[in-house]
């Protein structure tokens, strides 16, 4: 999912995180812990799905979206 996911074009990116980033932000970092064993990339996912703080995940993920193309923040 995260290969597929990267390879999407940036404007598709950006609508999905603009329309499901709290949701697909938290997601994206859990199955990246998955896959690198990062502890801290699993915190920061299970963090990104609790609303009072998905919002501030939210608007780091469309920053970074729109600077880097993908997802950077609290992601290893």
């Amino acid at each position: 999912m995260i290969k597929t996911y990267d390879e999407l074009p940036m404007v598709a990116r950006l609508i999905i995180v603009i329309f499901f980033g709290a949701i697909v932000g938290g997601i994206y970092r859990i199955i990246k812990f998955v896959e690198t064993k990062e502890t801290k990339t699993l915190v920061f996912g299970i963090l990104a799905l609790i609303p009072p703080v998905s919002f501030v995940f939210w608007i780091l993920d469309i920053v970074a979206t729109v600077t880097n193309g993908k997802f950077t923040y609290f992601v290893d």
